[in-house]
């Protein structure tokens, strides 16, 4: 091989070095100006519990079921409340027979009434014509007073039964409040996640008997630097991309810590872990949660985009793109 070539090979080794370096070193970074991390996705998780106490009856939902809102999830029984709820209708029931039977004696009470007052008039008539003495007046007139009194004393009793019904029926409604509540339903629509309570168990007041996702509340959180985190505003847009899924959601920054913390085990690398960083929460719309629920999957793992500049347009790769 000619001496000349032999020269020329370094000097063509060290142009393609320098070529690749430059493109590699001197390129614009298509992410500059964009933080970005790993995270998962996370749905918001509400415990149902049971207001009451009592024995789980029945669950009636099983784990990864979708629900809509006021669906019973699960049923208590109550042996006290029951009681309770028979003994109100009972008091009730012997309280209106009790009213019936003291309106019939107002009835009775009031023809009497009727009767002595006539004779008192009559009396006085009499009295003033000489015919009979102020004994005898007296004796009519007390009559009268005493069937009066008779009829106040009915109505009396009747009005104490009566407020004695109405009290009952507010008894049973408080029962059957109960009662009703024994049937705990879904706040709001979702995916249960666990069954925290099967039949036989026996639940406290607020003992907690399913898991419900809300599906419409979707996000993830990134683990960021303080020099990075600085320059987020809260509210603003980010992007995610879900690994696997040829899809890029639209987001918003929602929270950001304001304390730092060590990064959970998921986070890139053992270096990263080792790092006191800030959790930024990014927030999935709640219509485009809603309308791309069946793509999106607790757990899922995912990557987060925030800008730092907020005067950078978002690179092609990350605009929004939503499965199809």
């Amino acid at each position: 091989m000619p001496k000349s070539l032999l020269l020329l090979l370094p000097l063509a080794a060290l142009v393609g070095i320098g070529f690749f370096a430059f493109h590699q070193y001197a390129a614009p970074d298509p992410l500059a100006g964009i933080a970005h991390a790993n995270g998962r996705l996370e749905f918001a998780r509400m415990d149902v519990a049971s207001l009451y106490a009592g024995r789980v009856e029945e669950i009636t939902v099983s784990e990864g079921q979708f629900v809509e809102a006021g669906t019973v999830l699960a049923r208590i029984s109550s042996q006290t409340a029951e009681a309770q709820l028979s003994e109100a209708q009972a008091g009730k029931a012997q309280l209106e027979q009790t009213v019936r039977r003291a309106q019939a004696q107002i009835e009775a009470q009031r023809q009497q009434l009727r009767t002595a007052q006539m004779e008192a008039d009559n009396a006085r008539q009499l009295f003033r014509d000489n015919l009979i003495s102020q004994a005898e007046l007296n004796t009519r007139l007390a009559q009268r007073d005493a069937a009066r009194a008779a009829v106040q004393a009915a109505e009396a009793a009747r009005n104490e039964a009566q407020a004695g019904v109405g009290q009952a029926r507010a008894k049973m409604a408080q029962v059957s409040s109960v009662i009703g509540d024994l049937s705990v339903r879904a706040p709001q629509a979702g995916r249960v996640e666990y069954r925290l309570a099967e039949p036989g168990n026996v639940l406290p007041a607020g003992g907690k008997v399913v898991s419900l996702l809300n599906l419409n509340d979707a996000s993830i959180s990134l683990f960021l630097p303080a020099p990075t985190v600085n320059q987020i505003p809260l509210g603003s847009e980010a992007r995610i991309k879900m690994d696997g899924l040829d899809a890029v959601f639209p987001a918003k920054v929602t929270y950001i810590a304001s304390e730092a913390q060590f990064t959970p085990k998921f986070v890139e690398t053992a270096e990263e872990r080792t790092k006191l960083m800030f959790r930024v929460k990014l927030q999935i719309p709640a219509d485009v949660a809603a309308k791309y629920q069946g793509y999106l999957k607790g757990g899922m793992t995912a990557t987060g985009f925030v800008r730092t500049d907020s005067k950078l347009a978002w690179p092609a790769n990350l605009q929004t793109r939503l499965p199809q």
